[in-house]
């Protein structure tokens, strides 16, 4: 388990620094299912049984992004969601975009448990 799954975003005043590519790498560590954009943006891509089973996964991301006042940008594809994070006050990749990957994917674990029962 990595340690920002227990962690929350914070708030990040307008002119903060965005992370360096050492910052970065550190804590890509921690996601290793996801990308860096360019040093500007992480992406993944989850992936799912049915089309509706995506839906629902974007109904799960939309209700944590909400709770940690932190907003992905969200495509969904036939059986597949892609997600990218980065935090617009820093104009790039803050410690909240590591945060908020490391919930979706503890939450999708757990969603395709769900899915699995059912």
């Amino acid at each position: 388990m990595n340690n920002h799954l227990k962690s929350h975003c914070i708030d990040i005043p307008v002119g903060t620094p965005a992370l360096s590519a050492s910052e970065q790498s550190r804590l890509a560590s921690e996601i290793p299912e996801w990308s860096n954009v360019s040093g500007e943006r992480i992406k993944r891509e989850y992936k799912f049984k049915t089309y509706l089973d995506g839906i629902a996964w974007v109904q799960e991301v939309g209700k944590i992004a909400e709770a940690e006042n932190h907003h992905p940008d969200i495509q969904i594809l036939y059986r597949k969601v892609r997600i990218e994070l980065w935090t617009h006050t820093v104009k790039g990749l803050s410690e909240n975009d590591y945060i908020l990957a490391s919930q979706f994917d503890g939450a999708y674990r757990d969603f395709l448990e769900k899915c699995a029962k059912t």
